[in-house]
């Protein structure tokens, strides 16, 4: 037997899941923008997520900020910067990381964004497939809650600690990337919390 053969074999089978991946975050993508569930202004489309379609990393924030909604992208802009060297500082590879918001649009009230929203954030989860998910600000973390499926744990507002959201993933707490960008202890305390995602990076099996 050809020693590459199982090798090959399962690159054809990442490339079809992923090749799935990339069908259904376009078909979601398309829905979001065409969403009308909220009450929203005119001026702006809603935010899709950003990144790998099969990410090992799922980023989850609270709501887009004015240079997401100017692109349509999430964290686009301050926030995904801060991302990147933060990353770059703990040696993760932002090629396996997938960002999003619990709200697409910036201009919908909370109250409906919080009950319309997450039935998107969850269709990402499961497209994704990530081995973990960052969970960023209190906000983020009591809808992500309130709207578990069945499989998910409950998360604690534990910054730093690494817990157990599904069988097959972790969670990953930390402060609000937006609301840390401008006061130096914010920065402190979320950079505190985010540099755990080195250390389960580092010691996570590369399969």
């Amino acid at each position: 037997m050809n020693e590459s053969q199982p090798l090959t074999e399962a690159t054809e089978i990442y490339e079809k899941l992923e090749e799935r991946a990339i069908s259904d975050s376009n078909d979601l993508n398309r829905r979001i923008v065409a969403c009308r569930r909220c009450r929203r202004g005119q001026g702006f489309m809603p935010v899709v997520g950003s990144g790998h379609p099969l990410a090992d990393i799922m980023l989850v924030k609270y709501q887009p900020h004015y240079l997401e909604v100017n692109e349509g992208v999430s964290f686009y802009g301050r926030s995904g910067s801060a991302i990147l060297k933060s990353m770059e500082r703990l040696g993760v590879n932002p090629l396996v990381v997938y960002g999003t918001n619990l709200l697409k649009c910036h201009d919908a009230r909370s109250v409906d964004g919080d009950k319309n929203c997450p039935l998107y954030w969850l269709e990402e989860f499961n497209i994704n497939h990530p081995r973990i998910v960052v969970v960023m600000g209190r906000r983020t973390l009591q809808v992500i809650n309130k709207t578990r499926v069945a499989g998910m744990k409950r998360l604690n507002w534990d910054p730093g600690a690494l817990q157990t959201f599904t069988p097959f993933c972790k969670a990953l707490v930390t402060p609000d990337i937006d609301a840390c960008l401008d006061d130096d202890q914010a920065k402190a305390e979320f950079w505190k919390a985010f540099r755990s995602l080195g250390e389960w990076f580092k010691d996570e099996p590369p399969y």
